[in-house]
């Protein structure tokens, strides 16, 4: 028997231990969603579509809501610790699909991580620093702290999450405190709310609209990885549908909120020229808060973001190279810290190059890119796996749901939302290099006959 081998039995707990309830699961999903997307990429979205900040928002809420209907699904029928990359392969059988979809969630954790290390070294930072350090130069450093923490062993503890999740909705509510004084003192501009980027309608309004939203998808993306705690959660099975959609939901409406407040309090240009726009709603919401106090919430907001990604990622890294998908010395540990040294090593030399590609609005638009060509290949899947009956009971989305999400999220993927073409190169680009080290390995594997 392994050591991860447990007794026969008819009542017997897996490998992992069953540790979250309900309420720490609801907690966990929120704080997985919140973070960089609203903190740092609300000022782009307003670039591309105007005062009416908040329709975006409205349709990437329903637009997760659609996807999660399919999450909460398979999680159910399937209450393993995989994600997309299980449901790709139980579906559709085919190794190499399934390596792209894994791949691709793992390079859309390092385009946020890199998204969120440019939030850091903006408009945030220069709160404190007055803009005198180089951007470029203090992305690439936070991202390279984030390897040594990586490498010296981060606390993956549930509870820790809770923690950090109350002091990224403490700035939330902060932005919500200041939005209903000004609608109780006759502050803002109401008109401002209806204003769009494009000039007249038609095909130019349809993309601006669908631009904006393919961007603002960027701060819903998280839920996905909760999926991956089924096996650490008690009776996964009744627990993940109120989880997730309780956790999309709650964030949902408070973008849209903080959306409305936004477009409220500063017009459109203001809030595009920022890295940091919710900085300018607190300067200009009339409520004496102090602006280094809110910075400072958003640098941690920020940091726990990426420092989550950089973490999923080397450990997605990590259970390739184990499962002999990429090459085995991607999976090499410390052996005193137990942390996955190359994988760590490898997915930030990666977020390191990506910080030097682009800005907050380009990473971002990467990495809902990169999830919402993976949350297409989810949808189909729901409908593919109806054909594989499993004896448990579990949630059934309604059909029409996982076919919306599918035609939505490859209508957002589409050159329709108006994206710039550096983020199909860059997505492509991050492609290439997993399949290249996915061809690497198989040669290597026929060559010592393992293949």
């Amino acid at each position: 028997m392994t050591t991860t081998e447990q007794p026969t039995g008819a009542h017997e707990e897996p490998a992992l231990k069953r540790v979250i309830g309900p309420g720490l699961l609801v907690l966990f999903v929120i704080g997985d969603i919140l973070g960089t997307g609203i903190y740092a990429t609300t000022g782009k979205v307003a670039g591309k579509v105007g005062g009416a900040l908040w329709l975006p928002f409205v349709i990437g809420f329903a637009v997760a809501i659609l996807t999660a209907a399919s999450y909460v699904e398979l999680v159910g029928k399937y209450p393993k610790a995989a994600g997309a990359a299980l449901y790709t392969q139980k579906a559709f059988k085919v190794p190499f699909l399934t390596f792209i979809v894994a791949f691709m969630v793992m390079c859309s954790g390092l385009s946020s991580a890199s998204a969120a290390a440019r939030a850091f070294s903006g408009d945030y930072l220069a709160e404190f620093t007055g803009g005198a350090v180089s951007p470029t130069l203090v992305a690439v450093l936070f991202v390279l702290a984030l390897a040594a923490l990586n490498l010296r062993g981060v606390s993956e503890s549930v509870k820790t999450n809770v923690v950090l999740t109350a002091v990224e909705l403490t700035g939330l509510a902060v932005i919500l405190a200041v939005g209903a004084w000004a609608v109780l003192t006759g502050g803002g501009e109401p008109s401002r709310l209806g204003e769009f980027q494009a000039d007249g309608t038609g095909y130019a309004l349809l993309t601006s609209v669908l631009g904006a939203t393919a961007l603002g998808f960027f701060a819903f993306v998280g839920f996905e990885d909760s999926v991956n705690m089924a096996e650490e959660t008690r009776d996964p099975v009744r627990t993940f549908p109120r989880a997730i959609f309780v956790g999309v939901a709650v964030t949902g409406t408070l973008y849209v909120l903080v959306a409305l407040i936004s477009s409220l309090l500063v017009d459109h240009h203001t809030l595009e020229k920022s890295s940091g726009p919710l900085l300018e709603v607190v300067r200009a919401g009339g409520l004496d808060f102090p602006p280094k106090v809110f910075a400072l919430i958003a640098l941690f907001a920020v940091t726990n973001s990426a420092l989550i990604n950089i973490m999923m990622a080397s450990r997605l890294c990590y259970g390739m190279a184990n499962e002999r998908i990429l090459p085995r010395a991607m999976g090499r540990v410390l052996p005193r810290r137990r942390t996955p040294v190359v994988g760590i090593v490898f997915v930030s030399l990666l977020a390191v190059g990506l910080v030097t590609t682009g800005e907050i609005e380009g990473l971002g638009d990467t990495t809902a890119f990169l999830l919402l060509c993976v949350f297409a290949v989810v949808n189909i899947a729901v409908l593919v796996l109806r054909r594989d009956r499993v004896e448990h009971a579990h949630f059934r989305t309604p059909t029409a749901l996982p076919v919306l999400g599918a035609i939505t999220a490859l209508l957002l993927a589409s050159p329709l939302a108006d994206r710039d073409a550096e983020v199909y190169v860059r997505a492509a680009v991050l492609v290439v290099i997993g399949v290249g080290l996915w061809a690497v390995n198989r040669v290597v594997m026929r060559v010592r006959g393992e293949a």
